[in-house]
């Protein structure tokens, strides 16, 4: 099966341009932040800088309660910990928090 890009088209130049002179930013970045729906100075701020509050609950993951504990036990119990993670982009970054 072949992939292909859909991309939208630009969105209101006038918008952009203002955007882009208050973040001080390219104007494609710009386009990209209008076209879902960030466009203006405290919505960007707010994408780009998001409160703790706005994080959704970690307990929501399926047995994070179970990681938790084991976890807890193993830095009571002086045992090492592993942290592995893979080579994609998310995974590094994962690693590396």
């Amino acid at each position: 099966m072949e992939k292909r890009w859909t991309i939208k088209a630009s969105a209101d130049n006038e918008l952009i341009e203002t955007l882009a002179e208050a973040l001080n930013l390219d104007k494609n970045l710009c386009n990209l932040l209008v076209q879902r729906g960030i466009d203006d100075f405290s919505s960007a701020k707010q994408f780009f800088r998001p409160s703790l509050d706005e994080l959704h609950d970690p307990f929501l993951m399926k047995d994070m309660d179970i990681a938790v504990n084991r976890l807890a036990a193993a830095m009571r119990n002086g045992e090492k910990i592993m942290i592995y993670g893979d080579y994609d982009v998310d995974g590094t970054t994962s690693v590396a928090l």
